[in-house]
């Protein structure tokens, strides 16, 4: 296809989006976040001139992001090599004075997040117990994904599962292992062990899945009314690959309407109405750093994840599952339902918690981490190093 016809099709689907854009509104907060996203690819920096105050509110986040340590704890960096040659970043916080064979946890981070997600509970953890942590393929450090750039392949869940094997061979290629996931990192975890269960038979000691699903995610209404998720499931698809095409366009038009977008990431993000504003700052400015064309390039992955019978082969392990009782993106009940099939499992549902539970209600996560380390036989300093450095 010429550029110029795809300029147009881009084109068109804006402006059928656009145009859907007064009935998204009605539905709720995220149809009004398209309608916004559909029209800053329309117009561009022209939006700039209907942003009143926008140079106060910049300002006010350049102090927020001044201000914050979020996102500043730095280990031992890394590189693996996807099966398709994709550079994936990780990096490694020891533990000091930890006997050879020692458990290393390994952190996976959700959808348009990074490995500083972990930031609190990296923070309780450092020196106590071996981590892992890194970004995956087309986030944050790691390289965009070749696949999905050379060759046009879409991504795949299972592609990410393979992902976050070529990280433990390189980072932890040997010694008792606990995986960590939230969200797409979750759901990453789950086809890991579809996969490679010689590798969860052999070597994983404890799991912890915290606000994923096993599937049947095309079924969440992300709070909005039913007809008004159906009017956006029918578009969604064709407007993210739109909007992805016009990369440059849309970027102009997401920085043009930052003000706007905040309110949306907060929304979906968190629960609490007083949450620190640093720490709302912090998931805002992960999720803008997130390409649009990688945004629109994942998200077909998610209505295809099924990864229901995957969990078997966690049977057995101490599991903890854990989630926001107010998740709009990954709803508690997906959770019930992992653990439903995990019926041994710990589960945990914290109140007034939203998506990113980790940064919401971080002292709630450490300890239950701190309690899987314990349950595990991780060592006993490091589980209650963890659970007093947690509050």
């Amino acid at each position: 296809m010429s550029e110029s016809s795809t300029g147009a099709a881009a084109a068109e689907a804006v402006t059928e989006a656009a145009a859907a854009a007064g009935s998204w509104r009605r539905a709720g907060v995220a149809g009004a976040a398209l309608g916004v996203i559909a029209a800053g690819a329309a117009a561009g920096v022209a939006i700039e001139r209907l942003t009143v105050g926008r140079g106060m509110r910049k300002k006010a986040r350049l102090a927020l992001d001044a201000a914050g340590p979020y996102g500043s704890l730095r280990g031992m960096p890394g590189t693996a090599y996807a099966d398709d040659g994709t550079e994936l970043a990780y990096e490694v916080e020891e533990a000091e004075g930890a006997p050879a064979g020692a458990v290393t946890l390994v952190f996976s981070h959700g959808y348009c997040l990074n490995q500083d997600s972990w930031h609190f509970q990296r923070a309780a953890l450092r020196g106590t117990v071996r981590a892992v942590y890194w970004d995956q393929r087309s986030h944050a450090r790691s390289g965009r994904g070749v696949d999905q750039a050379e060759r046009d392949v879409p991504v795949s869940i299972d592609q990410l599962g393979r992902d976050l094997k070529a990280v433990i061979d390189a980072a932890a290629p040997k010694g008792p292992l606990v995986l960590v996931g939230h969200s797409m990192g979750g759901m990453t975890t789950m086809a890991l062990a579809d996969q490679f269960p010689e590798l969860i038979r052999e070597r994983v000691v404890g799991v912890a899945l915290v606000g994923t699903s096993s599937g049947q995610l095309g079924q969440v209404n992300f709070g909005l009314p039913v007809a008004g998720m159906n009017a956006v499931r029918r578009v969604l698809p064709g407007v993210l690959r739109a909007l992805g095409s016009q990369a440059e366009l849309v970027e102009r038009g997401r920085r043009a309407t930052a003000d706007l977008f905040a309110g949306v990431i907060k929304r979906y993000s968190f629960s609490r109405k007083d949450v620190d504003p640093a720490i709302s700052r912090f998931a805002e400015r992960m999720i803008e750093s997130t390409p649009i064309d990688v945004v629109a390039e994942f998200y077909p992955a998610f209505a295809e994840h099924d990864k229901a019978a995957a969990l078997a082969h966690f049977a057995g392990l101490p599991v903890l599952v854990l989630a926001g009782e107010k998740d709009l993106v990954t709803p508690s009940e997906h959770s019930e339902a992992i653990a439903a099939l995990l019926p041994d499992a710990e589960l945990v549902l914290v109140p007034d918690a939203g998506h990113l539970v980790m940064l919401e209600h971080p002292e709630v996560v450490t300890d239950r981490l701190a309690d899987l380390l314990s349950r595990v036989g991780a060592g006993g300093r490091a589980a209650a190093d963890a659970g007093s450095s947690s509050g």
